[in-house]
């Protein structure tokens, strides 16, 4: 007779360790996190900076933030909406490969500029998608130095955290990385031409010229942004290198002035005291009274 061994018993429960909250929700790799915040002692308190990039259903985020005890500090942020103010027509495109990229040479540029080393580091101006990194400068201040943070999303070959990763670096950031995993990568080079492309949407364009030949039904419905603002393949690069120059004139970030709502109060509830019998008596014999009154008001 076979016997099957009690492994959860009460000392197994005596001796379990419940993960972190954010580990248990799948939100936090921690051990990527604690290699991605870890600092050399030798550097003391020097803080250690991460762009982090997170890609939504909708909207493309990007944050410089950096780690402390009580909890990480956000140095600058670029969002994917602020795209529509700088000459991007509707809110098209905001979460794809091309929007990612604008959204990385948003907070490059911005945060450059919040350090004061935007003139120093211009990164790639004209965009022609070679590699490129930024090297420190003779006599000025290093490059800004990060690290990427992808958080737990996969990095797939093509994958749009690299398209933010890409605006970053062209934009001025030292970011260390590999071209292996871009979209026109091949082992350790990359097709200049080909990830031109996909900075400039050209692969939105393409899809665009193919939908409308095999089904221009659910081509006007799919594109209904595009075509509303008059944006077709032939004129998709000129829109977005409106958008790049937009970048660099003024990255800087504008607070919106958010409209106050006035909440209602808390409407207490009115507190009845009992009344005694007496009480009762005298508001009944009021009550007729009143009602007596006007009956003969009434008649008359």
């Amino acid at each position: 007779m076979a016997f099957v061994k009690l492994v959860k018993n009460n000392a197994y429960f005596k001796r379990y360790q419940t993960k972190y909250r954010r580990r248990r929700t799948g939100q936090t790799d921690y051990r990527a996190r604690k290699r991605l915040i870890t600092q050399d002692k030798t550097k003391f308190n020097t803080p250690k900076y991460r762009m982090v990039v997170r890609v939504s259903n909708r909207y493309c985020l990007c944050q410089i933030a950096s780690s402390t005890i009580k909890g990480d500090k956000i140095l600058a942020q670029a969002h994917s909406k602020e795209l529509v103010k700088y000459g991007l027509p509707g809110s098209f495109g905001l979460k794809n490969w091309t929007a990612c990229y604008a959204t990385g040479l948003l907070l490059a540029r911005r945060t450059l500029k919040l350090l004061g080393l935007d003139k120093i580091y211009e990164g790639q101006v004209e965009i022609n998608g070679e590699d490129y990194l930024a090297e420190d400068v003779e006599g000025e201040k290093r490059a800004f130095k990060v690290c990427l943070d992808v958080g737990l999303q996969t990095t797939s070959t093509g994958a749009r955290v690299f398209g933010a990763l890409k605006g970053a670096l062209d934009g001025g950031l030292h970011i260390p990385h590999s071209v292996r995993r871009w979209p026109a990568a091949e082992k350790e080079t990359v097709d200049a031409e080909l990830l031109r492309k996909y900075i400039f949407a050209g692969h939105v364009g393409e899809y665009m010229e193919v939908m409308e030949e095999d089904d221009n039904e659910l081509y006007q419905k799919h594109f209904s942004q595009y075509l509303e603002h008059d944006v077709t393949n032939e004129n998709m690069e000129e829109t977005w290198q409106k958008v790049y120059e937009k970048i660099r004139e003024d990255p800087s970030y504008t607070k919106t002035e958010k409209k106050k709502h006035e909440k209602p109060g808390k409407v207490q509830a009115k507190k009845y005291h009992k009344l005694t019998s007496k009480q009762r008596i005298n508001r009944v014999n009021q009550k007729i009274k009143s009602f007596l009154q006007k009956k003969e008001a009434g008649k008359a």
